[in-house]
């Protein structure tokens, strides 16, 4: 069987029937079927005004965010799919805080719905640190499809990998 280093913590039913789908060759199909528009934001800025868009509707008492990006060297490793970044400075008597996110150049070719995904799991994380009970709830009530949106993105990923390796 194919290695699934994607869904690797998922559990057994989920990974034998994910397994099935690649095995028969119907995982593309499935994707596309299912998923069938790319987004089309495709700069920084349009990333950016996307993330703090979603930040003002659901998290408007949160700290700002200074930095929005793709980043084309920035790679999918130990499940990763973004990155976020928080530092706190004092400046005089203030205490000045600088949030960013960053997130992989291959969402670019993404569904709007993985892009979303990954901006609510990086957006949770200004506010929970952890992957905790409560980060999971944070990221449900911006996304309520938010887990299987994850696996489906994992999946994704998974394909993709099939795919350039084929050609």
């Amino acid at each position: 069987m194919t290695t699934l280093k994607y869904i690797a913590h998922y559990s057994e039913q989920i990974k034998t029937q994910a397994g099935l789908l690649i095995t028969s060759g119907r995982l593309g199909n499935y994707l596309e079927k299912k998923y069938p528009d790319l987004h089309e934001i495709q700069s920084d800025k349009m990333l950016y005004h996307y993330v703090i868009e979603l930040k003002n509707q659901y998290m408007r008492k949160g700290d700002p965010i200074s930095q929005v990006s793709y980043n084309s060297k920035l790679k999918v490793l130990k499940n990763a799919l973004g990155v976020h970044t928080y530092q706190s400075r004092v400046q005089g008597s203030k205490l000045k805080s600088h949030n960013s996110i960053m997130v992989a150049s291959l969402f670019k070719e993404a569904p709007p719905e993985f892009l979303r995904m990954i901006a609510v799991h990086e957006l949770s994380h200004l506010r929970q640190k952890e992957h905790n009970k409560a980060f999971y709830q944070l990221c449900c009530h911006m996304e309520p499809d938010y887990h299987q949106l994850e696996l489906d993105t994992r999946l994704w990923l998974h394909w993709r990998e099939q795919q350039s390796i084929r050609f």
